[in-house]
């Protein structure tokens, strides 16, 4: 069959694509290579809400840090099925601090959703999420399920940027006029306010958070195999990191995005950054290589020209949940990767005390922290 027959099929049945090779993606580091990464502005921070043929899923997620040590997770996504179906949902996810009670979950879809005039307010019944008109503060309210009713304010300290000029990485074999992308934009130390109220009380989330918008403008399975995610809060830094392989259709090429920063300043952002699983366990419920130890590196400079490293390494366990995605996620999802051999999500998540070890020219900095990370494993690889 050919290629683009191949790949029709694959937009609308969910299908594994043919081998198009790295030549059939273009990573947002080859940007990186002359700007390595974008401030930005309140423009940037529009929604997309895609409308095409293809499949792609948007999202608003914000990673809570409170206090008193409770972890979240509030999210919005906006996914486009085919060009045929629209979907909303809002995610709430509290992680519970007691091994003998459950995580919070809650997942709710949402209607009649609709933007403001720029679009960077998102609406839906009994939800929105807004953008303040000096760009530098969202807030979150949510009453779609009664087992989580959210209202947060979100005000970032930093600077907001992504990688690159554009910040996207382009799928296709027509580069210039691309099926497909791939693009993160980063709040990445930010101060909340506000509580989750659960059927148990209110939980006050005044502490530290990460905002990312993401556009995932293709199938989520033809866009990546796997991905790695950290998120370290401390003090006074914060360390971002976003690292997906595409599947093998692409090459299997790794792309990594993220960043140091602390209050007022970004000292480094960009994409040479690294992950690597240094010790894992074979899960016995599906066979992926659960990580156990893993190794986050840093590279850059700083705007004055100064060579940044910066690594958090060590055991990582024990995790704090496994996510089998397909059993979690709506059905709206469940469809978007019906028929794709070999793809079986799972995410796995964890929540240590870490180290992380900052080199700023000859000035060495070594900073306690929370550390959130996920381990992602989707599509088996051929």
């Amino acid at each position: 069959m050919f290629n683009w027959a191949k790949q029709t099929l694959a937009n609308v049945a969910g299908t594994q694509e043919p081998i198009y090779g790295p030549s059939a993606i273009k990573s947002v580091a080859v940007e990186a290579e002359k700007k390595p990464y974008t401030e930005l502005s309140r423009e940037h921070m529009k929604w997309q809400a895609v409308n095409i043929s293809s499949t792609c899923v948007e999202t608003q997620s914000f990673y809570l840090m409170s206090d008193d040590g409770h972890l979240a997770l509030a999210q919005v996504i906006y996914s486009n099925v085919a060009g045929i179906h629209t979907t909303c949902q809002f995610n709430c996810k509290i992680f519970s601090r007691e091994a003998s009670k459950p995580h919070l979950w809650s997942t709710s879809p949402l209607s009649n959703v609709d933007f403001n005039d720029d679009k960077t307010a998102f609406y839906a019944d009994d939800c929105a999420v807004e953008l303040s008109e000096d760009g530098t503060t969202y807030t979150i309210k949510s009453m779609n399920d009664d087992k989580a009713i959210v209202n947060l304010k979100i005000t970032r300290e930093t600077p907001a940027f992504h990688a690159g000029e554009t910040g996207k990485t382009l799928y296709g074999t027509d580069l210039s006029n691309p099926w497909g992308s791939m693009r993160h934009s980063f709040w990445p130390r930010c101060v909340t306010e506000g509580t989750i109220t659960t059927k148990e009380g209110a939980i006050d989330f005044k502490g530290k958070a990460l905002f990312i918008h993401a556009l995932q403008g293709m199938k989520p399975h033809h866009a990546a195999a796997k991905w790695n995610f950290a998120d370290f809060q401390g003090p006074t830094y914060s360390a971002v990191l976003m690292q997906y392989t595409t599947p093998a259709s692409y090459g299997s090429t790794v792309v990594s995005v993220g960043g140091i920063s602390k209050k007022d300043e970004i000292i480094t952002a960009g994409t040479d950054h690294t992950v690597t699983h240094t010790a894992v366990n074979a899960d016995a419920e599906n066979d992926w290589p659960e990580p156990t130890a893993i190794k986050f590196a840093w590279s850059g400079k700083t705007s004055d020209g100064k060579a940044v490293d910066a690594v958090i390494e060590g055991p990582i366990g024990p995790r704090v949940d496994k996510v089998d995605v397909m059993a979690e996620v709506p059905g709206f999802v469940k469809k978007i990767v019906a028929g794709a051999a070999g793809t079986k999500p799972y995410i796995y998540q964890y929540s240590p005390k870490v180290t992380l070890k900052l080199k700023i020219g000859d000035e060495e900095i070594t900073e306690e922290g929370q550390l959130f990370s996920e381990a992602t494993f989707i599509l088996e690889e051929n």
